[in-house]
């Protein structure tokens, strides 16, 4: 059947917000515009979905020609669809939230953005359309939903420090934790395990590296 209709109907997009745990501080994956409208503002990865395809095919499809990354898991945040959110034409989108361990990041940019870069989410420059508002949505979803087990086998590099570990879940929680108190937790969880090898710091004690247990 020919994709032809009487009355208007919007367009639909997706957007990916891919997080990660940079300096032990949450961080997001954003591209810089090349094209009308909001070229060169900076705003989360995404683009038009196909005729013939479905919503996750294409989330993995922007994202990978925007930035050159190839996500895994995928978990839809929702759908946007404010009438004025983009002045083109009544665009709704779907999006997605994406988890990457920051050691495996290797952003290039291409298709219509100009540049892909990591940023603090507390340090972000203005963005374009909504997405102030979807990324707000998608911090609260990841402190909502993600624990110390998943902070551990989806951001965490393939070694790390405990100090490093607790750090990258006070940024995701918003809230410090006492060290003690984490440790414990962390014993019971059995999420991690030794990788035998030590990381020197300047003058202090040599620490313990870890990795997340299988």
């Amino acid at each position: 059947m020919p994709y032809t209709y009487d009355h208007p109907h919007p367009a639909v997009t997706v957007d990916v917000v891919v997080f990660a745990i940079s300096d032990g501080r949450l961080a997001v994956v954003l591209i810089r515009r090349a094209q009308w409208p909001h070229a060169g503002k900076w705003a989360i990865p995404g683009g038009f979905v196909g005729i013939d395809e479905s919503l996750k095919r294409a989330a993995w499809r922007e994202l990978r020609e925007e930035t050159g990354l190839k996500a895994g898991h995928l978990e839809q945040l929702g759908a946007f669809g404010r009438p004025d959110r983009d002045p083109r034409e009544r665009v709704i989108t779907v999006v997605y939230i994406s988890l990457a361990a920051v050691d495996r990041l290797r952003l290039e940019a291409g298709s219509d953005a100009a540049d892909a870069k990591l940023f603090f989410v507390d340090e972000l420059p203005e963005l374009a359309f909504d997405h102030a508002r979807i990324l707000g949505h998608a911090v609260e979803r990841l402190r909502d939903r993600l624990d110390t087990q998943g902070v551990v086998q989806r951001l965490m590099p393939q070694s790390f420090t405990l100090t490093e570990l607790q750090r990258a879940c006070e940024s995701i929680s918003g809230a410090p934790t006492d060290k003690r108190n984490f440790r414990k937790k962390l014993r019971a969880l059995d999420a991690v395990e030794p990788t035998g090898e030590v990381r020197r710091d300047g003058p202090h004690r040599p620490a313990q590296l870890y990795r997340a247990k299988r």
